[in-house]
């Protein structure tokens, strides 16, 4: 699943909101999957912080069931030797009160691991806490959780305070997009094949489509997603990276700071959205209640006068010298018609075509990097048509599933991946406090474009392609239409 590039000594690992959702999906399914690989090393100590009044052994019930109920549980031996690994340790993360009986937990000369599984509003709070209570030297890391802010200003002053605590080295910014196998493979593609690589560019590529599309609804969500929506939820984030990692120039390296660096200048070279053009080039969409399921977003936050978006499609173009003039489509949504994220690079069509009318429609090129799920990379390509007798055209997948192709080797958890990464302080993967402050200012004058101008919400129904408009805004670059869902 993993290499072994190094050996990994025991660590302690302290989750803040460790009884939280978050913690009890994914963050201790991923830590139990990378004990039975054998990358949590025994001796090593993961400590679960919360509120709730708790002894040792009713967390590592509730974590027993978690696991039981992802059914991760590989063995009983294994299991037993993992939970006993696991702390609790119940503290008011806002009281100065029992930081101390924290600290006491940890051991002097090991790397440890602060996990902020809990709301941005807590991080400067905790930050403080740990740093008057000494709990923060060079062996320390900090792993932070999105959203990082809700604008530029807010995120700037986060950034500004967690490094008055931690040096930008220790700090690892998660997006768990970008553990994920095929967006990692997305890089070995493009700079590890010279196949791609001369056709890289707006002289051979049409536009690009990158997707994120949920079937569900906000669920329990409905408190915080209604304050936040789409564009902040998930544009700013998880598209954004997807976008930038599509478009970068090669780096001289693929370590940390070389990689971020290139994600940086595609942020800073987005041709920006003003108040003159959002109303062309980006829609807002609420889903309202569909045959299976007849609640609408309105019912799911119980806000009857809801205008957040659930959904947001744009364009944009990257202002350089390798994609002037290629538009670049970004959609996402929730009460979708299926859950895809996927990139899809269309190529140009052909200056001509030797072949009658009656071979059939040539259609361009298309490489799709499917992220989720049934993780592949698929190249459509035309051939002829082996049904025909005569010339005859058809449209057919190269298709490289995962699945399929890589039989027997099990795909990682980006979680898994990403805490390794944290554990062995490789912050390639990790954002970088200049990234969200890049994304947050191209983001924050659309936000602000929406509400001076009172952009219409378009409805759309619940388990539908999203709304109408979205489809006239891409066709309005010409024989351009959004990949069914």
């Amino acid at each position: 699943m993993y290499s072994k590039r190094s050996k990994i000594h025991p660590f302690d690992m302290v989750i803040f909101g460790g009884t939280g959702d978050l913690s009890r999906r994914k963050l201790l399914p991923a830590l139990y999957e990378m004990f039975a690989s054998g990358f949590i090393p025994e001796g090593s100590c993961i400590i679960g912080v919360g509120r709730h009044d708790l002894s040792n052994e009713n967390y590592k019930e509730i974590v027993h069931r978690s696991l039981e109920h992802g059914e991760k549980i590989k063995d009983q031996t294994t299991l037993h030797s993992f939970l006993n690994l696991l702390i609790y340790a119940r503290l008011d993360m806002e009281s100065v009160d029992n930081w101390n009986s924290l600290k006491q937990l940890l051991s002097s000369d090991r790397v440890r691991l602060f996990y902020m599984a809990l709301s941005s509003t807590l991080f400067d709070v905790l930050c403080t806490r740990l740093a008057n209570n000494g709990m923060v030297n060079e062996h320390t890391r900090l792993v932070v959780e999105k959203p990082i802010g809700k604008d530029l200003f807010s995120a700037q002053k986060l950034n500004q305070h967690i490094h008055s605590v931690f040096d930008e080295s220790q700090i690892f910014r998660i997006d768990h997009y970008l553990g994920k196998e095929t967006v990692q493979n997305l890089m070995a593609l493009r700079f590890a094949n010279s196949l791609f690589e001369p056709l890289w560019n707006s002289r051979y590529i049409d536009h690009v489509q990158i997707t994120v599309a949920e079937t569900i609804g906000v669920e329990g969500r409905g408190g915080y997603y209604d304050k936040t929506g789409a564009l902040r939820d998930m544009m700013q984030n998880h598209l954004l990276q997807l976008l930038c990692l599509t478009t970068m120039e090669p780096p001289f390296t693929f370590e940390a700071d070389p990689v971020r660096d290139e994600k940086l200048k595609i942020l800073h070279s987005l041709e920006p959205i003003f108040l003159h053009n959002a109303a062309d080039i980006t829609v807002r969409g609420q889903y309202t209640g569909g045959q299976h399921n007849p609640a609408s977003y309105k019912d799911d936050v119980s806000n009857t006068e809801s205008e957040t978006e659930s959904y947001v499609a744009l364009r944009t173009h990257i202002n350089n010298w390798r994609w002037s003039g290629t538009p670049f489509y970004l959609r996402t949504g929730k009460g979708l018609a299926n859950r895809i994220s996927e990139i899809a690079v269309a190529f140009k069509h052909l200056p001509h075509s030797i072949f009658t009318p009656a071979a059939g429609r040539i259609r361009s090129n298309q490489l799709v990097i499917r992220v989720q799920p049934d993780e592949s990379i698929v190249l459509h390509i035309m051939i002829k048509d082996p049904k025909r007798k005569g010339m005859g055209l058809l449209n057919v997948p190269l298709d490289m599933t995962f699945a399929e192709t890589l039989k027997g080797h099990l795909l990682s958890d980006a979680y898994e991946r990403l805490l390794l990464d944290v554990i062995r302080n490789d912050q390639t993967l990790f954002m970088r406090h200049d990234e969200v402050e890049a994304a947050w200012k191209w983001i924050d004058p659309i936000i602000a474009a929406w509400e001076e101008t009172g952009q219409p919400l378009h409805l759309y129904t619940r388990g539908s392609q999203g709304p109408n408009d979205a489809l006239r805004m891409i066709s309005r670059g010409g024989d351009r239409f959004w990949r069914e869902l």
